[in-house]
């Protein structure tokens, strides 16, 4: 049997190392010339930890522990929420942050070489398992559409589908060698800032404003713009240099009827793009993987797709709309919401977020 990969990141090469470890002939194939990955930081919550354990890469994250995140600022550095970071550990498991590039490098190691297919862009998708690339055309059993938020696999295979919609804010994230302890966020009128500790003692800094989608703004903006922010936000900046800042707008994916059509399914972006608040990409899509393999490795593959997309539909769209609530009122630019926003949260009680985000920490393959 075999399965062929649209998309070399963290969710294709998932992909593949899950059904190369049931014994399935996997080929991957990435437009990029290379298989790497050029974000920053990337937090691996307790349900992602899960996946990798299934993968055998449960070393390279209980190898980085992190804490949850300590909760939410304001401008001035006053609490809007504040978590107990040791109850969320305790009742979900550990977290853990790394960069991105490491994910990608560790998951690369478990397939044969000679299954990736750099530089291969694909053109088209149909539902029969047949693939057209520039090399040629190709054909298998299955045919994952790993290849994220503008999938060609999607477009193709499922050319009634809904495109992307741009969430109105753009999104820049950058690592910077001021250590920091612990992880929080800092919530202003229609922008945030974000930061979290790196295994290397380096940190790792999100930022996200309301914005035209296309807009540019580079280091020098960002200073200007947070230097009147409480610390460590400025002195995070401060120490960065202009090579550090990766800037991408924001989408997500409106709800699909299926992630599945004849011989293909979607994983990761690609099925269910979602708002970066609550840092569930990678891990929905280490989800997926997992899922799908095991799934169609026991049931076939007709039934195995049917039930993939039976269980995952569900829960990537339940997390998908946790995750838009999650950061809305940050992004609201109503002085009067933003007034309401900040004399309200502190008044929450301090377990809110610990049932609120029970179904997205809980999952188990």
């Amino acid at each position: 049997m075999k399965a062929l990969i649209v998309g070399g990141g963290i969710g294709g090469l998932a992909t593949a190392v899950a059904f190369h470890q049931r014994g399935w002939e996997v080929e991957v194939l990435e437009r990029s010339p290379e298989f790497t990955e050029i974000g920053a930081g990337l937090s691996i919550q307790p349900n992602g930890r899960r996946a990798l354990d299934t993968l055998g890469l449960g070393d390279l994250v209980h190898g980085t522990p992190a804490e949850p995140l300590t909760g939410i600022r304001r401008v001035d550095g006053a609490w809007l929420v504040h978590n107990d970071t040791d109850a969320l550990r305790n009742r979900f498991g550990p977290w853990a942050t790394l960069h991105r590039a490491a994910l990608v490098d560790a998951l690369r190691g478990l397939i044969p070489h000679a299954v990736l297919r750099p530089g291969t862009t694909v053109h088209e998708v149909l539902a029969d398992g047949t693939v057209r690339h520039d090399g040629g055309t190709a054909s298998a059993d299955l045919v994952v559409g790993a290849d994220g938020v503008h999938s060609v696999t999607r477009r193709s295979a499922w050319p009634q589908a809904p495109g992307p919609r741009y969430l109105g804010y753009t999104t820049w994230r950058l690592l910077t060698p001021l250590p920091v302890t612990a992880s929080a966020e800092i919530w202003g009128r229609g922008e945030r800032f974000g930061y979290a500790p790196m295994p290397d003692g380096r940190t790792y800094c999100y930022s996200m404003a309301n914005a035209p989608a296309g807009s540019h703004a580079g280091l020098d903006e960002l200073r200007t713009r947070f230097s009147h922010w409480c610390a460590p936000v400025p002195d995070l900046l401060n120490g960065a240099t202009a090579g550090d800042v990766l800037q991408h707008d924001t989408y997500e994916l409106p709800p699909l009827r299926s992630y599945v059509v004849g011989k293909v399914a979607l994983v990761g972006d690609a099925a269910h793009a979602m708002a970066p608040n609550l840092g569930q990409g990678a891990c929905q899509a280490l989800e997926d993987a997992v899922s799908l393999a095991d799934m169609v490795d026991r049931l076939g593959v007709e039934a195995g797709v049917t039930e993939y997309d039976r269980v995952r539909r569900p829960r990537t769209r339940t997390v998908a709309r946790l995750s838009r609530r999650a950061g809305a009122p940050a992004h609201w630019n109503s002085p009067t919401l933003n007034t309401l926003r900040d004399a309200t949260l502190p008044l929450l009680p301090a377990a809110l977020f610990g049932r609120s985000i029970t179904p997205t920490y809980t999952w188990t393959l």
